[in-house]
């Protein structure tokens, strides 16, 4: 019995639907939603839940991961490691109705229309000693807004420090006039992650911050409201900001490589 509903968990359902309930279940095998709920349970089978995943396609992906991971554990004694990036194209929406602020029983409501008051970027570096985060909005998304960021973190860094930044592959990250920048600036360094692998990226934890801190549920009268909001949390942010530490769990001996 207990085969019988795995194997037939592993297809499709008769009807066209993407998964099986326990009605379906029952229905397809004789059997009742309770004896089939029992048993999905025992072996935590699912069907409801859907997990994505992101397999990397770059030849050099152990290579590079190998070049960023170090500098996450034992970062250079005498250096400095960002993990910069950027969230492009942010909107600063401002609902047409009231905003209803939660109460015993009740929780915050926005109306269901809001104005486009209009978009901005976002950059941020993440130091990865400190956890602090530098960020800086602009209206545009260009190389040149990119290398301006970068300035200011040279700036910011002592003098004849040597400043290792990892970052993505896109493609504002590599032309003419970052290339130029790095020539100018010969103690800056690209680490840059395997494609599709933004997760080895550290500085994506936190815009998973701020995206449900602030932009999420944000309302915002325009754009400069919107940039404000953005640099008042980074500022907020940065008076208790703490490392992110990666640990891994092994369940089990063939997933240790």
């Amino acid at each position: 019995m207990l085969a019988r509903v795995l194997k037939k968990a592993q297809q499709k359902p008769f009807d066209g639907s993407t998964h099986w309930s326990c009605r379906k279940m029952a229905k397809a095998t004789g059997l009742s939603p309770t004896t089939v709920h029992r048993i999905w349970a025992k072996t935590r089978l699912k069907p409801h839940r859907l997990d994505r995943y992101m397999a990397s396609n770059d030849p050099a992906f152990e290579e590079k991961a190998a070049d960023i991971i170090p500098l996450y554990m034992d970062p250079p004694q005498h250096a400095a490691v960002f993990c910069a990036d950027e969230r492009t194209a942010i909107q600063a929406p401002d609902r047409l109705d009231p905003v209803l602020p939660l109460s015993p029983g009740r929780a915050e409501r926005h109306g269901f229309e809001y104005h486009r008051q209009g978009i901005l970027s976002l950059y941020a570096a993440l130091d990865v000693r400190t956890g602090e985060v530098h960020g800086k909005t602009a209206r545009r998304h260009t190389s040149v807004d990119f290398v301006a960021f970068l300035g200011e973190m040279v700036e910011k860094t002592p003098a004849g420090t040597e400043i290792h930044i990892v970052l993505d592959n896109l493609s504002a990250h590599k032309t003419q006039t970052v290339r130029d920048f790095l020539e100018q600036n010969p103690r800056v360094r690209f680490h840059f992650t395997p494609t599709y692998s933004s997760w080895l990226n550290q500085v994506e934890l936190w815009f998973a911050k701020i995206q449900r801190n602030v932009i999420a549920r944000g309302v915002f009268t325009s754009v400069a409201d919107l940039s404000r909001k953005l640099l008042i949390y980074i500022r907020a942010y940065a008076k208790s900001a703490k490392p992110f530490h990666w640990t891994i769990k092994v369940t089990d001996e063939r997933n240790i490589h």
